[in-house]
């Protein structure tokens, strides 16, 4: 897959595309997730995933490791920024009090490969979470250093996301986009219902990350 041109069908508001992350070894589809497109531009793809969808999520069943379903359990927006190596979410609280923006939390992970049903990357494990008033703190670093000491990072990989989150981080502190640009105030369409995965999300062969051996080592294929 990695010398095939990669779709280039823009998606309009309100349609649903899968989000999938792709496993390490083989490429295949592994946690997925049905999200309601808001905007595909240049600058960034917009994807709203309401409380209550249906994704599909790793976990054990008598010991043995399937992909389950699991009902989403908060608002989000996540934003995604062509050729970048993180995502931003934005997410909201929903109780008796009303609707409550929640904050940012930015996701490292590989830069995203359109599909004929949406979107292709994977985690990174590194995260930053930031609250309203944009303060933030580092979020699974540990996990991050233990990846690249087992030899599931290369250390050059490794370091290169390290350097991505300190660069967002900067952008964080700098109050620039798009953490100025009034996200926590965006509100979905009520119009929208809950998106749903399509048939093939499991079978559609995956978009392979072009830099996964020099990422993962011997054990991307």
């Amino acid at each position: 897959m990695d010398d095939v041109e990669q779709p280039t069908r823009r998606w309009q508001p309100g349609e649903t595309v899968a989000l999938r992350y792709l496993r390490r070894n083989d490429g295949r589809a592994g946690n997925s997730w049905p999200f309601t497109v808001v905007r595909d531009s240049d600058d960034v793809v917009a994807l709203y995933i309401p409380p209550g969808a249906v994704h599909k999520r790793w976990g054990l069943v008598d010991g043995e490791r399937r992909l389950l379903d699991q009902a989403w359990r908060r608002e989000t927006l996540r934003l995604m920024f062509p050729g970048a190596t993180h995502s931003t979410w934005a997410s909201w609280d929903n109780d008796e009090h009303g609707r409550t923006f929640r904050g940012y939390y930015v996701n490292m992970e590989e830069p995203f490969r359109r599909t004929a049903i949406g979107f292709d990357t994977n985690d990174h494990c590194l995260d930053i979470v930031v609250k309203p008033d944009l303060s933030w703190a580092w979020k699974d670093e540990e996990e991050l250093e233990r990846l690249i000491e087992s030899g599931s990072y290369t250390h050059e990989f490794g370091e290169a996301v390290w350097r991505e989150g300190k660069r967002v981080v900067e952008q964080i502190e700098r109050r620039l986009p798009p953490f100025s640009d009034g996200w926590g105030e965006w509100q979905p369409d009520p119009a929208w219902g809950l998106p749903v995965l399509p048939e093939n999300w499991l079978d559609l062969p995956g978009e392979k990350w072009p830099e996964r051996r020099w990422a993962y080592g011997e054990m991307a294929q």
